[in-house]
């Protein structure tokens, strides 16, 4: 039985291109997604121990299974190849063994380098499928284990972070472009004004136009109660190394926030998101306190962050007056 891997390939911020150490074994197959536009020049060259080894290239939307746009075995040298890309989207480059080393079940240890050259055009050319230019009118951040994703200043995962983006924020989809070997989206908050900047598309799926911020209760957030007739409240939990929880905060606009965090050792982190994602105070250390006016109405959330390499207990205090 084959073991195929698929591996979303990713430049390093602000270059062109990459090198990739890898092995396959027997049948298995490695294929490695591109981002790239048409217009652009791809180089991809392998190098490896066992010379059974060999690359296909598929356009967007084809893969194993379909014709292969390049065939390693026949390029000119041998498993080196470059060309003009016809086609906007993600393009796969699939990493095999040939039949006869596949089936007496040798290994080989490779060096994959893909590089993608050539400035994009301020109009997207030969769009696959109408993927960058089209798509949803709205995303959702959608990150694995409820994190935040980072809104950047422009198509690079080494631009500036304008902002932090909550998981489940909708936000509209100003249209996406290939940069780094990714798709990176340009979209905005749904706050009036709108923050905007780029995200990876990676951590995106459609959405709608409600202002969602973050999980809900029902999906791991502890909603805070506060008791009759009080306007506060104090809570106490424990986190693990790297672990975060969130708490939603039902207020209005104009009303005014207290939170303190205080943990039973050394200091940990601790961010408040407004009811439409965006920032009410980026995270900074327990050791300082919040209060401050509100300017939405609707579910706050407190995130607390343990970043130490420690077990911790904290205890939680908010008021809303």
């Amino acid at each position: 039985m084959a073991a195929d891997r698929t591996v979303n390939v990713q430049f390093p911020a602000g270059t062109t291109g990459t090198s990739i150490r890898d092995a396959v074994a027997g049948r298995d197959a490695v294929s490695y997604r591109v981002g790239a536009e048409a217009g652009q020049t791809m180089r991809v060259a392998l190098s490896a121990s066992n010379p059974a080894t060999y690359f296909n290239i598929y356009a967007p939307g084809n893969g194993p299974g379909d014709e292969a746009m390049v065939i390693g075995e026949f390029t000119d040298p041998l498993n080196t190849w470059s060309g003009a890309l016809p086609v906007s989207g993600e393009y796969t480059v699939v990493v095999f063994q040939y039949r006869a080393a596949a089936r007496r079940g040798e290994s080989s240890d490779f060096t994959l380098d893909i590089s993608v050259t050539g400035e994009t055009g301020d109009v997207i050319q030969s769009d696959f499928a109408d993927g960058l230019a089209g798509g949803p009118d709205f995303y959702q951040v959608n990150v694995a284990g409820g994190g935040s994703l980072n809104l950047r200043a422009s198509s690079s995962a080494g631009a500036a972070v304008v902002t932090r983006l909550t998981n489940g924020q909708n936000l509209r989809n100003l249209g996406c472009r290939m940069a780094e070997g990714l798709r990176w989206c340009r979209v905005a908050t749904l706050a009036d004004p709108g923050i905007e900047g780029w995200a990876a598309g990676d951590y995106l799926i459609e959405g709608s136009g409600g202002a969602t911020v973050g999980q809900s209760s029902e999906n791991g957030s502890e909603r805070v109660q506060f008791a009759p007739g009080s306007t506060g409240s104090e809570l106490t939990a424990a986190l693990a190394p790297g672990e975060s929880r969130r708490y939603l905060v039902g207020a209005s606009a104009d009303q005014f926030l207290y939170v303190r965090v205080a943990p039973q050792g050394q200091p940990i982190s601790y961010q408040i998101f407004n009811p439409d994602g965006s920032f009410l105070l980026d995270q900074i250390s327990s050791d300082k306190e919040y209060r401050g006016q509100l300017w939405q109405s609707g579910d706050h959330v407190i995130e607390v962050i343990n970043r130490t390499d420690a077990n911790l207990t904290y205890y939680l205090i908010i008021g809303v007056e």
